[in-house]
């Protein structure tokens, strides 16, 4: 089994589940007591989220930069930024640290383009939805992202993922305010939603939508157990 890093606290609700979704993947994989062998460097959020506002990427990069040797030097064989946001500089580390970096963009493409969609909804961070990280590993498949109009949603889906959802917290008027979101996108001519923040399945279910939601999260888990095993 290859070693891999993960690089956490971005939540720490998605680290924890990043952790248990990889454990788990290999345990279906293999049985009996065989558990991912792994490494979490976890940084304290409030550092990069004020680096993020400030749009000090830089400083996101070196320290994240820094985690990444200290997995390196534990033994880790790749890194798994453990959310979405952060992969605006996945391709920029994986040169630097000479490790590949698995894409979070990446595996929820080739599960898009397994599923034969074409145009799909993407909600995330303002970041994510945005600027092009993710949306240009979906054009290499072939796959348009349809994202929200109106500045209010955009606005909305970004704070709560950082005041809320970031902090494990969910109510029932964020939620109805999600659904409605991602209705209006699939009205749009959405044929399926990517959940591209991986807190934003706290919120938004399968049986929620009528059409199918891709949990980047559990992708990019998936994609993580299957390096490990390669």
């Amino acid at each position: 089994m290859k070693i891999i890093g993960l690089i956490g606290g971005i939540s720490w609700v998605s680290t924890a589940d990043y952790y248990k979704l990889i454990n788990q993947g290999i345990n279906d994989k293999l049985g009996d007591l065989n558990f991912s062998e792994c490494l979490i460097y976890s940084f304290n959020y409030a550092d990069i989220k004020k680096n993020n506002e400030n749009n000090d990427w830089d400083s996101t990069f070196n320290m994240l930069l820094k985690g990444c040797q200290f997995l390196k030097q534990g033994g880790a064989t790749a890194i798994v930024l453990c959310a979405n946001t952060m992969h605006f500089i996945a391709d920029r580390l994986e040169e630097a640290i000479e490790l590949p970096v698995i894409h979070i963009a990446t595996a929820t493409a080739v599960e898009i383009q397994k599923q034969g969609l074409k145009n799909v909804g993407l909600l995330g961070t303002k970041f994510t939805m945005e600027l092009d990280f993710f949306k240009n590993k979906l054009i290499e498949k072939g796959i348009e992202a349809i994202i929200p109009d109106n500045e209010d949603d955009k606005d909305f889906i970004h704070t709560t993922i950082f005041e809320e959802l970031g902090r494990g917290l969910v109510t029932p008027e964020t939620k109805k305010r999600y659904l409605e979101i991602a209705n209006e996108l699939i009205a749009k001519g959405a044929e399926g939603i990517i959940l591209g923040c991986t807190e934003i399945p706290l919120v938004i279910l399968p049986e929620d939508l009528d059409v199918p939601i891709f949990d980047t999260a559990i992708l990019h888990s998936k994609a993580a157990v299957d390096f490990q095993l390669s």
